[in-house]
């Protein structure tokens, strides 16, 4: 009994973790994205997990507002014992909001209204496996990046 106990309290402080990137784990663009944020975040405040893992699907249990599916990228934010999940451009704007230096380009788009953001969002989304390709596994993090992938 002790070994579920120990164990569940490790997926605890995997998912409480200050600021957690969920993706999709077989998408080529967003592998590329992952590996442009951990270059940009020299202290290591972004923690990743795959949307189709099972530190997604425990935080899913707890936000019913995540979609089901993979076309979604996701930020949760753990801040002081609450927290809060943003979604599509959102995301992604509060995301380069936290990136060391912050993208040049972040004030030219983040005052975009979010509904138009987020068509433009929706759109690359089911276009990025025909531009980018796809996976058939999720990746396996480098021995070096290992320390930010949660599963």
């Amino acid at each position: 009994m002790e070994p579920v106990q120990r164990e569940s309290e490790a997926a605890a402080s995997r998912e409480s973790r200050e600021y957690v990137v969920l993706f999709d784990g077989v998408c080529a663009f967003c592998d590329g994205v992952l590996r442009w944020l951990m270059d940009r975040d020299p202290q290591g405040r972004l923690s990743y997990a795959p949307l189709q893992g099972p530190t997604a699907g425990a935080i899913r249990t707890r936000h019913p507002l995540i979609p089901d599916d993979i076309d979604t990228i996701v930020l949760v934010e753990n801040r002081e014992g609450v927290e809060r999940v943003r979604l599509r451009s959102d995301a992604i704007f509060r995301i380069c909001e936290l990136l060391e230096p912050r993208p040049v380009w972040l004030p030219l788009l983040s005052w975009l209204p979010r509904p138009l953001a987020d068509f433009g969002y929706r759109g690359f989304a089911r276009l990025r496996y025909r531009l980018f390709g796809r996976f058939d596994t999720c990746r396996i993090p480098t021995p070096e990046e290992r320390a930010h992938f949660l599963d």
